[in-house]
């Protein structure tokens, strides 16, 4: 066991929804059946009151692992996934009416946190590391550039983690990101999108499932412990 700073227990919620037949790319499909399903639950599409996006950290993300549609929820997203849970039996993905045929759940606690030793992780979906104004940089840059731009901004990606789960970094000047990654193109919103795959090293502990990056709560950014 790695030499613990300081780390917090979170609570995570895991729903697979059996039956269904989606891949990846139906990943805001899904979501948007489930969001059109319970508007009332703001949580699940991240619309504030007046219309606007809510850019805090996803509290509901929508993924696929090991080949099941499943959906993540922490925090106050937990209690609404509790909701669905039980009502859910079928959607409307793409026009299509699909029916769920078994739904599980697992409600485990995960810790979070800086750790004094590096863990090995990987990107089970592709991590949307860029937005518009730092791809246009980013593609000026050589490939030592490029990789210390990217573990630069995957270092922020743990800040922005830490504060949605309300978990202090005690010394993020000492977090240290080392990168395994290889470029790859998605589709999103008919636009392609660039994108990360591969593989990293920090010392902070991240929750198995959780996404980090951009768009966490349509699957992309999904890490695992190696």
């Amino acid at each position: 066991m790695n030499g613990i700073r300081q780390c917090v227990s979170i609570k995570r919620l895991n729903i697979v929804l059996h039956g269904l037949t989606i891949s990846p790319f139906s990943i805001p499909k899904l979501r948007g059946s489930i969001a059109a399903k319970y508007p009332k639950f703001s949580l699940i599409h991240n619309h504030l009151d007046n219309e606007q996006l809510n850019y805090a950290y996803p509290s509901i993300q929508f993924k696929i692992i090991e080949n099941k549609p499943t959906i993540i929820g922490i925090n106050e997203g937990i209690e609404v996934l509790k909701q669905v849970f039980m009502d859910i039996d079928k959607l409307d993905i793409g026009g299509k009416i699909q029916q769920i045929n078994e739904k599980s759940s697992q409600l485990k606690e995960v810790d979070i946190g800086q750790v004094d030793e590096p863990i090995s992780y990987k990107f089970i979906s592709p991590w949307m590391a860029l937005n518009q104004k730092n791809h246009a940089e980013y593609r000026k840059l050589n490939w030592a550039e490029k990789r210390t731009g990217l573990e630069k901004i995957l270092r922020g990606n743990l800040m922005s983690l830490s504060k949605g789960l309300n978990y202090f970094i005690p010394d993020f000047d000492n977090v240290q990101v080392q990168s395994r990654l290889k470029s790859v193109y998605r589709n999103f919103k008919n636009q392609k999108m660039l994108c990360f795959t591969g593989e990293f090293e920090t010392n902070f502990i991240i929750p198995n499932y959780l996404g980090i990056g951009k768009q966490t709560a349509r699957g992309f950014g999904t890490v695992m412990k190696k």
